[in-house]
């Protein structure tokens, strides 16, 4: 198929085709990425300066703030981010922009040609095309989060000029282990020799296996509590490392996790030379959906004009305490979840944290996943971790229920991405 065949096609076809060439959504391995790298003439080896950053939560939200600043001081920065949440073109920014359609069904094209039909996942079709694209397109930054994992993911493939490990915690354990040292082990695995490591606050048994890889490695690591501090003091941000004393507004991105994540930014661009208006742009101007995200138009407002409707993708534990202290820390308002999660979570974990905030919990399906837990078994979990527990078909009707309930109610919709993907095609 010529790449003008592919375009015609269109992305969404080739992209549907492309998941059929392995058996597994999941094969953590890069045997199969560099031998398709090798095939379209390694453009991994011609990226702009690559930020890598690995983690269990917190990724994507640090590297946008640090593309907010370093596009604030004029620089251009290529992202690749993953999962997608309305459609697949949010993966890929080129420059600062949403890849084209027609540039992004000509590389999916090239890169299946270049497959020549070969078990490859589509995690690694989508690196392989990204890093075509980055390779082509003039830049100052590449930045690239890690799909799951470090070691072994599709993106490990590339020099970086600095690593980043924002928090580790339990989460894909039948991928990655299921303690927190072998956990913090595969993200370490971003880890190059004599690259420098921004790391973000960890527990002491995944701190210590960072460590203890980077000595072996000797990368320099700057890591929060020993090379940098952050926190907050009368509604500012404070950071300090040994360049000194940063006073900035707090992050555009809600909620008392993102100033770790925050830390973690600035941490990056003070170590990359950055100065005070791009470390502020990076607050002020950092923008990445459904992280506490309040909609403000679509049918879900409409339904419910009294109401505060949140949107956030956080599935794992570790995003249930955060989300916990993200509501403790709002103006009082009587709070109900509409949540919806996959059969692979620890969906307890998830849900414990949040009950003492919520007043009620609507268990919802998430449409067309075929994992999702249906409504009864979410219900069944929810009540086990001490909600008051409604079910719905949907978040149209559970929206509608509790607005009809609680007209000025807080909503928060949780517990999956793919589910705050479906809310955004509807209401983004």
């Amino acid at each position: 198929m010529t790449a003008g065949a592919g375009a015609a096609q269109g992305s969404d076809a080739i992209l549907e085709r492309l998941m059929r060439l392995h058996p597994k959504v999941i094969d953590l391995s890069l045997d199969r990425m560099e031998r398709v790298l090798e095939a379209l003439g390694r453009p991994q080896d011609r990226l702009p300066p690559v930020i890598h950053a690995a983690g269990t939560n917190g990724k994507g939200s640090t590297l946008a703030m640090i593309r907010a600043g370093l596009e604030a001081q004029g620089d251009r920065a290529h992202a690749y981010t993953s999962p997608h949440l309305a459609r697949f073109h949010e993966r890929i920014r080129l420059a600062g922009e949403l890849i084209a359609e027609d540039a992004l069904a000509a590389l999916l094209d090239e890169v299946e040609a270049a497959n020549g039909g070969a078990p490859i996942t589509f995690f690694e079709v989508t690196t392989a095309a990204a890093m075509l694209a980055f390779a082509r397109v003039p830049a100052e930054w590449t930045l690239l989060e890690v799909g799951l994992g470090g070691r072994l993911d599709a993106t490990n493939v590339i020099a970086p000029r600095l690593s980043i490990i924002t928090p580790v915690a339990l989460d894909h354990q039948a991928y990655l282990g299921d303690t927190l040292p072998l956990i913090a082990a595969e993200k370490a695995g971003i880890l190059r020799r004599g690259v420098p490591c921004i790391v973000g606050p960890q527990e002491a048994a995944a701190l210590e296996v960072i460590e203890r890889r980077a000595a072996r490695l000797g990368a320099p690591l700057l890591a929060h509590g020993q090379h940098w501090q952050v926190g907050t003091e009368r509604g500012r941000l404070v950071f300090e490392d040994e360049t000194g004393l940063l006073d900035l507004p707090l992050p555009a991105l809600r909620g008392p996790h993102q100033i770790a994540n925050a830390g973690a930014a600035l941490a990056a661009l003070r170590h990359l030379g950055a100065g005070e208006a791009a470390c502020e742009a990076a607050m002020t101007r950092a923008e990445w959906p459904a992280r506490l995200q309040r909609l403000r138009h679509g049918p879900l407002v409409a339904a419910a004009p009294g109401a505060e409707i949140l949107l956030d993708g956080g599935h794992n534990p570790a995003a249930g305490l955060a989300l916990a202290a993200a509501l403790a820390a709002m103006p009082a308002r009587p709070t109900h979840l509409i949540c919806g999660m996959l059969n692979t979570k620890d969906v307890a974990g998830f849900l414990r944290p949040l009950a003492p905030h919520a007043r009620s919990l609507t268990a919802i399906p998430i449409p067309g996943e075929a994992n999702t837990l249906d409504a009864a078994e979410t219900a069944r979990f929810a009540e086990a971790a001490g909600h008051a527990v409604h079910r719905a078909p949907g978040a149209d009707e559970a929206v509608a229920e509790i607005a009809a309930r609680v007209p000025a109610a807080r909503i928060l919709i949780c517990g999956s991405l793919y589910l705050a993907g479906r809310v955004l095609r509807e209401n983004g």
